[in-house]
């Protein structure tokens, strides 16, 4: 079943409170249907502030660290692939107020979302989770690599060759 926490977002910033926790991999199905298997889970941990480099906004601050396993692009066997992410989001009332955010700041290190009373912490660790994944998982060096680089150093010989000597035999 999957678990669901639920806070009012501002007054978890203007208190300045703090949650944290750990969701399994099984709870979190997008996540899950990127990985091959249920193994695994992300812990969080997330505080509420008043943000100091924008006056007066909103912010959450959210931390997800986990182990999931995902197929290797290369050689298509798992590997465990270590989810690190830290993230500061600003809060915006709603989609307008934004957007103004958003063009006001043009920030990059700023992610701006829309805040609510009834604002669901597991959805935002899985989007944060999702956001940590690759775009192409792979391994740094995939565990049949040796046997590909032995195929790859096998010398054969050239089609071409066989043929020269064939028809050198001939001439004689």
């Amino acid at each position: 079943m999957k678990s669901v926490v639920i806070i009012d977002a501002f007054a978890f910033c203007r208190n300045g409170e703090q949650q944290g926790g750990k969701v399994q991999l099984s709870d979190l199905t997008r996540l899950r249907a990127e990985c091959v298997s249920d193994e695994g889970g992300v812990a969080w941990t997330l505080a509420g502030e008043m943000s100091k480099q924008v006056s007066g906004y909103p912010a959450l601050r959210l931390t997800v660290n986990g182990t999931v396993q995902l197929k290797c692009q290369r050689c298509l066997t798992p590997y465990i692939f270590q989810i690190k992410s830290d993230s500061t989001m600003l809060l915006a009332k709603d989609e307008a107020a934004a957007d103004q955010l958003d063009a006001l700041l043009q920030d990059e290190k700023f992610e701006i979302i829309v805040g609510s009373k009834t604002f669901d912490i597991t959805a935002l660790i899985e989007d944060e989770a999702l956001l940590a994944l690759p775009l192409a998982p792979k391994h740094e060096v995939c565990p049949d690599n040796v046997k590909m680089d032995a195929l790859v150093n096998v010398k054969q010989e050239s089609p071409f060759a066989v043929l020269k000597e064939v028809v050198g035999k001939s001439e004689n």
